[in-house]
């Protein structure tokens, strides 16, 4: 068992932890705290460090930029974020790309190209947004008016009005909800926090014909199960979904602070100069890093990795579920996963789950109240997946038989 490296009681709002471990580098897909205790790591900075640590290849892309240019605002254009949003609007039926920082900006400006959208399009009362149970969009005022889980809302309430609540794929709901006051629908083809549950494809596609049929725009959050995560670029088109605008952000730049809102001609076309802006985003150091990982993510070859690797894990999530006597499901895709416990008082112990797989050098996450969420750098191998599973099992077993 590891005695991890603790720093107690750091200088940070008590919003966060009193205790974290405190990591010093990395290799590969492994961690070391500051002690030199090796850790498999199965969360990638949630979802971020697709390509995993100590990447000469991303240090010297980051190191070669610096010395030419840092940064510039967006009061001036610079080539690498040129030619990364040359790709990113490339990749579907996209006009522009709005850059910023994390995802919680991605969606911001999303949900503000909306509006824009609906109230010069359609009038001033079309500023309405559906979105659905189990999501999480961010913790900015804007986005966190569209997460619909209570215990991230009721501090900040009231929040911004115009935000509705349905059920997640539940397709009789949308019949109901959406009308012409609606400008769009915010939705995770596949939700992370909320319990890495993916959408069904009769849902995708009502929502695919309702919002076309009454001009509603369809925003695709894709910041954490976007960008190759899933085995496919976008985790739209595992369902089927059709999004006007889609939001990118988590592993876009390798670790690096950056945020992409992709938006269609229909919508630029009511934007005015000034509508929306940003200091950081579009930095030439982040969007070079992006315009790289962007190649190797988009890689046919790449992908079906994924997809392959993504298999493996949720065979082997099943089979050690069966193995310890679970009662318990696998949801997610790709490289994406939760194990679902069926039972509340063993879902009660995801928490001393977590801490004591830590302990046996392994790093997990968990989605919702209920889902051990596991997601490795995508550069994983299936030895590497293997092993993970057999400290999960162990600590599964210690910590559900006491």
């Amino acid at each position: 068992m590891i005695q991890p490296s603790i720093v107690k009681n750091p200088p940070y709002p008590r919003n966060y932890a009193s205790e974290f471990l405190l990591l010093d580098r990395g290799e590969g897909i492994y961690l070391f705290d500051e002690d030199g205790n090796r850790y498999r790591d199965f969360a990638a900075g949630i979802a971020v460090n697709a390509l995993g640590y100590g990447r000469e290849d991303l240090a010297k892309i980051a190191h070669d930029q610096m010395l030419k240019l840092i940064h510039v605002s967006n009061l001036y254009a610079n080539k690498p974020a040129l030619e990364l949003a040359e790709k990113l609007v490339g990749s579907g039926d996209f006009a522009a790309v709005h850059f910023g920082n994390s995802g919680s900006e991605a969606n911001e400006a999303a949900l503000k190209y909306a509006r824009i959208y609906g109230k010069r399009k359609k009038g001033p009362d079309c500023y309405h947004y559906l979105s659905f149970t189990g999501s999480f969009h961010g913790r900015t005022m804007g986005a966190l008016a569209a997460t619909s889980t209570a215990k991230y809302r009721e501090s900040y309430e009231p929040l911004a009005p115009g935000f509705h609540f349905a059920e997640y794929n539940n397709v009789s709901r949308l019949e109901e909800v959406l009308d012409d006051k609606f400008c769009a629908v915010i939705v995770e083809p596949l939700q992370g926090e909320g319990g890495c549950t993916p959408m069904n494809r009769d849902f995708a596609e009502a929502l695919n014909r309702i919002c076309r049929e009454k001009d509603i725009l369809i925003i695709a959050d894709e910041v954490q199960a976007g960008m190759a995560r899933c085995g496919e670029i976008f985790s739209s088109s595992l369902s089927g979904l059709k999004p006007d605008i889609v939001t990118l952000s988590k592993p876009l730049a390798a670790g690096l602070p950056l945020s992409a809102t992709l938006i269609p001609e229909k919508v630029n076309d009511y934007v005015h100069l000034g509508d929306h802006g940003g200091t950081f985003g579009g930095g030439p150091v982040t969007t070079a890093i992006a315009s790289y990982m962007w190649d190797i993510l988009t890689e046919k070859s790449f992908l079906e990795e994924i997809r392959r690797k993504g298999f493996f894990l949720e065979e082997q999530l099943m089979r050690t579920a069966s193995e310890i006597g679970l009662k318990a499901h696998v949801t997610g895709a790709g490289l994406l996963r939760g194990l679902v416990l069926e039972n509340e008082e063993e879902a009660g112990k995801i928490g001393d789950i977590i801490t004591d797989a830590r302990s046996r050098g392994l790093i997990i996450l968990r989605a919702g109240s209920n889902v051990v969420r596991l997601a490795p750098p995508l550069v994983i191998t299936e030895e590497e997946i293997a092993e993970g599973l057999g400290i999960l099992k162990e600590s599964m077993k210690e910590v559900l038989s006491a």
